[in-house]
């Protein structure tokens, strides 16, 4: 793992998150994207190094209306990124992880991603983010 790449962040209304974090954080979105596959909208901010990634759910039955549905708005996972994300896998997997997908799926901000199940990783949603050359 080389960094932490961005926090997650469910929210129920983007618009008014955007507004509330960019007040918080001086800066404002510097980009919102469609990921369909996981149906959510989300929108990312740049702090120095560090990226705030806010995400509303674009289904009922979707992954982050299901989070914020069981615990409320809030941190939903934490991001690192990774050199050669099927070797980190691939890693994890030898070490007992238990994977949410087997393969590598398409993400937001040009990555490919994996999600490492809280259960095996203390109760936090992993994700490993890889830049798509």
């Amino acid at each position: 793992m080389i960094r932490i790449e961005h926090i997650g962040i469910a929210v129920s209304d983007l618009t008014k998150a955007e507004e509330v974090y960019g007040r918080l954080l001086g800066t404002p979105s510097y980009k919102r994207e469609a990921v369909e596959s996981e149906g959510v909208v989300t929108s990312f901010f740049q702090v120095g190094p560090n990226k705030i990634e806010l995400l509303e759910s674009t289904r009922e039955d979707g992954p982050i209306a299901k989070a914020i549905a069981k615990r409320g708005e809030g941190i939903h996972h934490i991001a690192f990124e990774v050199a050669d994300i099927r070797a980190e896998m691939a890693r994890l997997k030898a070490e007992g992880f238990q994977l949410l997908n087997e393969e590598p799926k398409r993400g937001a901000d040009n990555k490919l991603v994996c999600f490492v199940h809280p259960k095996s990783a203390n109760g936090v949603l992993v994700e490993l983010c890889q830049e798509v050359g």
